[in-house]
């Protein structure tokens, strides 16, 4: 395990721009409002995925509100809306916590935990950018690289 691809609110739309930014991942992770389910098939096209619901996922998806997935040497948790965040992370051993839910990508550390939200993948919302990010859990410090989607 190496390379873990980021992706959230695609709400039904997923690009080939953003496919072929997350090639070469050995997980995806998806932080919420996928939007539609054909969306996560054509990233399992790609690598293993996980993703958890957003405020816009039919309650009937099937798709957890929160997932606990051990890559590499780290253990991430994803999460939709950080308001939502309910759990001690460092206190279960959690290094990474993902989300989406804003549109903005950003990263931080805080506490020793390390904050990644990789932006919005699908319809662009206001003058924000459509980006993904990936993650390389071999490098520490560990440290999101974030990928601009060319429209």
């Amino acid at each position: 395990m190496r390379l873990v691809g980021i992706i959230s609110d695609t709400h039904g739309l997923i690009r080939p721009q953003a496919l072929d930014a997350l090639r070469g991942s050995d997980l995806i992770l998806h932080a919420g409002d996928v939007g539609s389910l054909s969306i996560l098939e054509a990233l399992k096209t790609i690598a293993t995925t996980v993703a958890v619901s957003g405020n816009v996922d039919d309650k009937d998806s099937g798709l957890p509100a929160t997932a606990l997935v051990e890559a590499g040497p780290a253990l991430i948790y994803t999460i939709h809306d950080l308001d939502d965040l309910d759990i001690d992370a460092a206190g279960l051993g959690v290094q990474i916590i993902v989300s989406g839910h804003s549109h903005k990508p950003f990263q931080t550390e805080r506490e020793g935990l390390l904050y990644i939200n990789p932006g919005s993948a699908g319809p662009r919302r206001f003058r924000l950018p459509v980006s993904i990010a990936k993650l390389d859990v071999t490098k520490r410090p560990w440290w999101a690289t974030f990928i601009e989607l060319k429209l």
